[in-house]
């Protein structure tokens, strides 16, 4: 399997805004209604999708463009020391189900922790998404538990399942 992860370029925001317009096409865990793309575009006009607090890289697949990987500061106390990453991933509707995603995220692992001073990495899915659950898992991120009630999506609140990995834990 051919993955990689690449700056966002320009031609890709029309893919990203593509890719978001309908629930179809983001899926039933990332449809929460329509959505202005001007912050997106501001964002790389401003530096490319790549913050000192955040970021987002394409998915490469075979030279197509499959979805993206993101990441953003978060904390469990005061910022300046106890600050992690968050990550998330859009995997396009034609590239799901084929290991791009699993695979999205383990570079996506390996890059923050060579070119990051993060300890931990985290993330979070709905309940209902065993595709993601196993994919996390299978990098070696670790359930510490469910997040009740903590997404609003499609009429509802959703629980999520919190994750997290550690460097230098097994990958």
């Amino acid at each position: 399997m051919d993955v990689t992860l690449r700056p966002v370029r320009e031609a890709d925001l029309d893919v990203f805004e593509a890719e978001r317009a309908t629930p179809d096409a983001r899926g039933e865990f990332q449809w929460y209604g329509y959505r202005h793309s001007g912050a997106l575009r501001r964002q790389f006009a401003d530096n490319g999708l790549l913050g000192d607090d955040y970021g987002r890289l394409a998915i490469d697949s075979g030279g197509d463009t499959a979805g993206w990987v993101a990441w953003w500061k978060t904390a469990w106390g005061p910022e300046a020391t106890c600050w992690c990453w968050a990550i998330g991933i859009c995997v396009f509707t034609g590239f799901r189900n084929r290991g791009i995603g699993t695979e999205a995220q383990r570079l996506l692992a390996d890059y923050l922790f060579a070119h990051t001073r993060a300890e931990r990495l985290q993330c979070f899915t709905d309940v209902a998404n065993i595709g993601e659950q196993r994919a996390v898992e299978k990098i070696g991120f670790v359930r510490e538990g469910v997040l009740r009630r903590a997404q609003w999506r499609d009429g509802g609140w959703h629980d999520q399942v919190l994750y997290s990995l550690l460097r230098g834990e097994p990958r």
